[in-house]
Formats: C-alpha cells, sequence, structure tokens
C-alpha cells in the first residue's frame, strides 16, 4: 500500500535478508553483463534446471535458449537497458537433461549489470494443456520427471491409471499404476483430513463439469507428507454421464516448505513493527501494577481495608491487559502452524482492537464494524491475527501524514458469476476488509502486490513477504483475497473466507468456575516448577479445592516422587525446568510407572515444540503462563473427572 520511494542506506540486517533471499529464494536469480555472459546464479538453477554454478558461469544465455525462440528473446532482452523488463517474457531454456523448459522472466539493467529473476512454467503449461487437450497431455506426460505427471480415471470401472511421477508422488509402484489400480488404492494415501475436501470436490466437478483443482497431502509409505495439487477435468458421455476423468498432479511440498520459512520470517517482521510500541505500554501496565500493590501494602499497614479491593481491581485489571499483549506478541513470533478451527472472526477481532490501535499509532484512527450475525468460519485464527496486522501495518504506512483504516466484516453469498470472478467456488463466505485513506496503488502495483518479496517501500523498510502470505492463506483456507485500489484515493484490501456450518463453542468462565467439583478422599496433585510464586500460587488453588499437594522444585526432585509409592492422581509441571530434563520428558518418564496420571503442563511459552510438536496424549493439557485462577481450577476439574471416569490410580 505503500508506494514511497524515499531512499534508505543498506543495514546489516538488510544485507543478511538478501544474502538469505539469494539462497532460499524459490526463482531462478542470476546476473549477467551486458553481452548475456553469465556472471553469478542462485541455487536454484541446480535443482530447477540441472546446472552446478561452475558449468554455467561464463557462458550466454543464448546457448540455452531453443532455436524457435532465439529472435523474440534477442529483442526483449536488448530492449531491458532502455526501461525494466516488468511483464513476464516467456522462452524456452534448455534444461541439462536436454529437454527445454518454460521460463518466464523478468529484470532490469543497474550499473552496466543485468539482474533478472526467471520463474519455471512448466507445472502451468502442463496444466494447460490438460485443459486444452488431456490427451494429448496424457501422452506427452507419460514419462514427465520432478514430481509432475499425468493420471486418467475410468470412472465407470473405478480405476486410475498414472503416470511413474504420480506413482511415485502417491507412493504406489509405478508398474501397477500404469496397468490401473482401484479407486480406493489410487487415493489410499491421501491425508484423513484432507480426504473430506477432495471427495467434496470430485463430486462438485461430476455435477458441475467444470475444470476443479485442490491441493492436499499425501502420506507417503516412506513416512513423510507430501503436497500435491491436483487438477483435473470430467469427461461425459453421449448422455452426459461421467465417464472418465483427466488430470496432472504437481508436488508442491518443497513450495510449502519455504512458504512456512517465508512466513516465519514475515511473522518477525511484524514482530519487529511490535516491540518498540509495546515496550512503553508494558511499563504503564506495570506501573499500575507495582503502584496499585504498593498502595495496598501501605493502607494494611495503616489498618484501612476499605479501598483494597479498588486498589486489587486496577492491578487485576492491568495483570490481564499485560498478559493479552504478551500473548499476542508471542503468537506472532511462533513456528508451527495452528490448526483451522471454528472461528468467531467478530470476537476475534475484538480481541486484536487494542494491539491494532497500539501499533498503528495515535495519529491514525481505526474504526471496527463488525457485521451482525456474521457466520463463523473453519480457518487457523492465529494467521487471521497475522493477516489482519500486517494490512494494518501496511494501511499505516500508506498514510504517513495520518488518516482512518477501517476493518470491516460481511456475509456474503457469491453465485456462479462472482466465484468465477473471485476464482472460488460459489458459496457462502464471509469477508474481512481493511480499508484505508492512503496514498493508493497503481494498477500496475496492484497486479504484483501477492508477488513473494515484491515491495514498493524504501530500502531496508520491508521484505514483501506480507501480502504473498496473506494470499497464501486466504487461498489455503478455501477463500481468496482481492485488493481495490485508486492512486490518492486509498486501498481496500478484502480477505474472502468459507462459511462454516456449525457453532463456535463458548463458554462463561465464571459459570464454569463456580461448577469446579472438590477434591475426593486422598486426591493428591505434584506440582513442579521452580518458581516459587508460581508452586505457592498453584497450591492455595489446590487447598481451596481440598486436594493434597506435594511441592518440587526441579525434574529430578519430581521425577524421584513419581517414580516412588507416594498417592499421585494428578502432575502439575512447569515445561521449562532445570534439573537435566524438560517437563514433558519427566512426565513420559512417569508415565511409564504412572500409565492412568494425568498431567497438566503449565508454560510461558508460545510454541509448543517442548511440548513434542504440539501433540499431546490423552489425559494431557496445557495451560499458558500467566493464567487467571478460575482457568486453573477449570482445568484441574477437567483433568481429574477424565481421571475418574477412566478409573485411573
Amino acid at each position: 500500500m505503500d508506494n514511497d520511494k524515499r531512499s534508505a542506506q543498506p543495514t546489516a540486517a538488510w544485507t543478511r535478508a538478501q544474502d538469505r533471499f539469494w539462497l532460499l529464494a524459490r526463482e531462478l536469480l542470476v546476473v549477467a553483463l551486458p553481452d548475456g555472459t553469465i556472471e553469478t546464479v542462485n541455487p536454484m538453477w541446480t535443482e530447477l534446471l540441472g546446472y552446478e554454478a561452475h558449468e554455467i558461469v561464463g557462458t550466454t544465455f543464448l546457448a540455452y535458449t531453443h532455436p524457435d525462440d532465439l529472435d523474440a528473446t534477442v529483442r526483449a532482452f536488448a530492449g531491458i537497458f532502455e526501461q525494466p523488463l516488468h511483464l513476464p517474457f516467456e522462452y524456452r531454456f534448455r534444461h541439462k537433461d536436454g529437454s527445454y523448459r518454460w521460463i518466464a522472466w523478468t529484470g532490469k539493467c543497474s550499473e552496466g549489470r543485468v539482474y533478472a529473476a526467471g520463474r519455471d512454467l512448466s507445472p502451468e503449461r502442463l496444466r494447460e494443456k490438460v485443459v486444452s487437450d488431456p490427451e494429448e497431455f496424457s501422452r506427452l506426460a507419460l514419462n514427465s520427471v520432478g514430481g509432475i505427471g499425468a493420471w486418467t480415471a475410468d470412472l465407470v470401472q473405478g480405476r486410475y491409471v498414472a503416470d511413474a511421477a504420480i506413482a511415485r508422488l502417491y507412493g504406489i509402484d509405478p508398474v501397477r499404476a500404469a496397468a490401473g489400480v482401484p479407486t480406493a488404492e489410487f487415493l489410499g494415501n491421501v491425508h484423513p483430513d484432507d480426504r473430506p475436501a477432495l471427495q467434496a470436490e470430485i463430486a462438485r466437478s461430476l455435477v458441475s463439469g467444470r475444470d476443479m483443482a485442490l491441493e492436499y497431502r499425501l502420506r507417503h509409505p516412506d513416512g513423510t507428507v507430501r503436497w500435491v495439487l491436483s487438477r483435473w477435468r470430467t469427461h461425459l458421455d453421449a448422455e452426459g454421464k461421467p465417464v472418465r476423468r483427466t488430470g496432472v498432479g504437481v508436488e508442491t511440498t518443497g513450495q510449502r516448505n519455504m512458504e512456512e520459512q517465508l512466513r516465519q520470517a514475515q511473522k518477525m517482521e511484524a514482530v519487529g513493527q511490535l516491540t518498540g510500541g509495546l515496550a512503553h505500554d508494558f511499563n504503564n501496565l506495570l506501573a499500575g501494577i507495582t503502584g496499585a500493590l504498593g498502595l495496598m501494602q501501605i493502607r494494611m499497614r495503616q489498618g484501612r481495608i476499605d479501598d483494597l479491593e479498588r486498589y486489587m481491581t486496577v492491578a487485576q485489571g492491568a495483570s490481564r491487559r499485560a498478559a493479552a499483549l504478551t500473548h499476542r506478541l508471542l503468537a506472532f513470533s511462533r513456528r508451527q502452524t495452528l490448526d483451522p478451527k471454528p472461528t468467531d472472526v467478530n470476537g476475534l477481532i475484538a480481541g486484536m482492537e487494542e494491539l491494532i490501535r497500539r501499533t498503528i499509532g495515535p495519529h491514525i484512527a481505526l474504526e471496527v464494524v463488525g457485521a451482525v450475525g456474521l457466520w463463523p468460519s473453519l480457518i487457523d485464527p492465529g494467521q487471521l491475527e497475522n493477516a489482519l496486522l500486517n494490512l494494518c501495518i501496511n494501511a499505516r504506512d500508506a498514510m504517513p501524514d495520518g488518516g482512518r483504516i477501517t476493518i470491516e466484516t460481511a456475509n456474503k453469498w457469491l453465485d456462479y458469476s462472482a466465484s468465477a470472478t473471485h476464482d472460488i467456488p460459489e458459496g457462502q463466505y464471509l469477508s474481512v476488509c481493511v480499508t484505508d485513506t492512503g496514498t493508493g496503488m497503481t494498477p500496475e502495483v496492484v497486479a504484483r502486490a501477492f508477488e513473494p518479496f515484491f515491495t514498493t517501500k524504501p530500502l531496508g523498510e520491508g521484505t514483501g513477504l506480507g501480502l504473498s502470505m496473506i494470499h497464501g492463506f486466504a487461498r489455503q483456507s478455501g477463500g481468496h483475497v482481492r485488493i481495490y485500489s485508486e492512486v490518492g484515493d486509498g486501498t481496500t484490501v478484502c480477505l474472502y473466507l468459507p462459511r462454516y456450518y456449525g457453532d463456535v463453542e463458548s463458554e462463561d468462565l465464571a459459570q464454569r468456575a463456580a461448577e469446579v467439583a472438590r477434591a475426593g478422599q486422598g486426591e493428591t496433585v505434584l506440582i513442579v516448577d521452580d518458581e516459587p510464586s508460581v508452586r505457592m500460587l498453584v497450591t492455595e488453588v489446590l487447598g481451596d479445592l481440598g486436594y493434597a499437594a506435594i511441592e518440587a522444585t526441579d525434574s529430578a526432585a519430581g521425577l524421584k516422587i513419581l517414580q516412588s509409592e507416594a498417592r499421585i492422581d494428578l502432575l502439575i509441571t512447569d515445561v521449562g525446568l532445570p534439573g537435566g530434563m524438560n517437563g514433558r520428558q519427566m512426565a513420559d518418564a512417569a508415565l511409564v510407572r504412572r500409565p492412568g496420571l494425568q498431567v497438566l503442563f503449565i508454560t510461558g511459552y508460545a510454541e509448543n515444540s517442548l511440548i513434542g510438536n504440539g501433540r499431546l496424549q490423552p489425559g494431557m493439557q496445557i495451560l499458558t503462563k500467566p493464567f487467571a485462577v478460575e482457568t486453573l481450577a477449570m482445568r484441574i476439574r477437567d483433568l481429574m473427572t477424565m481421571r475418574r471416569a477412566n478409573g485411573s490410580l
């Protein structure tokens, strides 16, 4: 959203980012002399075209150009000295194995050097072929390599025929795949979580007759999880009945992994935008907390207890606000991707409103317009929070002299025409739009806004990852994102997310806290934490509920108790512990002797890597610090109720 062209000196951090981009970029990057002699290339040349750097440096572009494309290529790159090559120029480039790949090049000339980036169009060309001529595509792709291949489904016999590349990708014996395998075997390795979406798209293609596409995961027999982008067309007989389906599959595992690295880099960029303002806010909140506690101490010495409740309310309110800001900040920095879950988007935005206000600053007004009766959506709430924050940061940067940001939600019904425009299936969606009154974007900038690393911000002030990550999040969620902008009149970015046909669970904390069951006869809880104040708090709560409590200060002491004959019904432990092992390792060791032990992990970390990649066994829960006393009591209730139901000892 920012078209500011101010100059800026490269920083050391920016130089490191450029080096990392050169190594990790998924495009062909090259620096060449004016005569086309190649000076340096990035590692993608080896992956996409088979050439090691020493094999291609010193040669010229024209030596690898398809003879039929020579004249057009010479004209295209001759013009790069007069103006940058913004619109991709496509031509065939020779692979080391002798085949040709379609590459789309953009570039510019600077200080006597040509800087160019090339994108491999081969998968797209194959997808175009399956749409225009499936039979010819199948013939050409039967010997394809590199995770790109073709398949044909006989809908009458219920069998799939696939080429070697598809067979390897799907984990099927290539010889059997060439002869044909049953549908159940061909789709047998589709990830269980993605199978319903694939089945729904297949059924939709049979009814609509439209070309369909879906990206989904495969559980490969070698133990890995692989991503595939599959596109297909359904063919009808003379009576209009579906008889055959032809398609292409492109492995996108590497792209997915790279997107995750880029997403983390983009998250950390957002964290950098947050921390400066939040440090000031935390000091204010801490002043409120320490001031209120200090006054409480003074009033108690004076014997004046009438005002204690008021001071306590101030301290608790400031603590809750500080905890909320901490959780938001840590959520943006975590590495793992959250699982999609039914989400109240209006509620999510309301929870972020204070964080957004503090990020954009007082010179920009923020207005939130939430639609009444907004439908829920099955999305990753952490990624939506990240998308909203980055859209608001972009909007802020587009209004250096101040302005207004509006976040608006609405329910949308997209019919066939509208869905074709938005390139998503027709149906019910909810929209989340962020509008600013800033400088706006030209049509050329809008056209490239979602490209990775494309940015109009000054050098060192942005990586160009934000909008590309937002676009990826929307598409992976089954939705889309659109930009509407006019130069001088501001910009609107709208996310369209599919409606979730179900309810979002919500519980009243106070009501659940009142229902907390008290301890049974002799029930005992072990608390392992190296922080005395946390042990004291947990022990007090357990005492109020009637539980006996045993304390340990590190993992070694905790494990010694767990391996003794003492009765332990519930283990409450920090994740990060001294004593030679973390909380998860201690709990796993304890479960060998006590298989029915219930475990509550308490941690101040946002990511769950110490918990085992976020995967908890039955009978385990996690609670993030700081937590409300009521929340701790409810978690204890849930775990102890589970223990009693299972009859664990």
